[in-house]
């Protein structure tokens, strides 16, 4: 069997989950019906982040998003809509395409991540 790239995966991860643009990420962020979820490293959470926005290193996904885990986070299992971003879309993509295959269906990938929201001039907090 050929090794997938990580170009293909990212391919096959685009086609199987939904993607928003910053714009309704920033308009469903104001409504406050969904929750946030940065999957980028603790270094970048350090420099900024979407407010209220939950911290799940793509590391640690798996574990953070299972209720069964020790290191889960209740957020994940609220039942709400989950908005997924990273620094620029490609890990978050693939951090949604997971969470999907783990049976979580209220799920949406951001466009950009946070590159996207804070050049739109999107809110932050650090």
């Amino acid at each position: 069997m050929a090794m997938k790239g990580f170009q293909q995966l990212m391919a096959e991860a685009n086609a199987a989950v939904p993607t928003i643009d910053v714009a309704e990420a920033m308009s469903t962020h104001q409504d406050g019906d969904a929750i946030f979820v940065d999957v980028r490293e603790t270094e970048e959470w350090m420099q900024g982040r979407i407010p209220g926005a939950v911290h799940a290193p793509r590391g640690f996904l798996e574990f953070i998003a299972d209720p069964a885990s020790p290191m889960h986070k209740p957020e994940l299992s609220s039942g709400k809509r989950l908005m997924i971003y990273c620094g620029s879309g490609g890990r978050s993509v693939l951090a949604t395409k997971t969470l999907a295959d783990m049976g979580l269906d209220k799920v949406a990938n951001i466009a950009g991540g946070f590159q996207a929201w804070v050049g739109t001039g999107g809110d932050i907090e650090t």
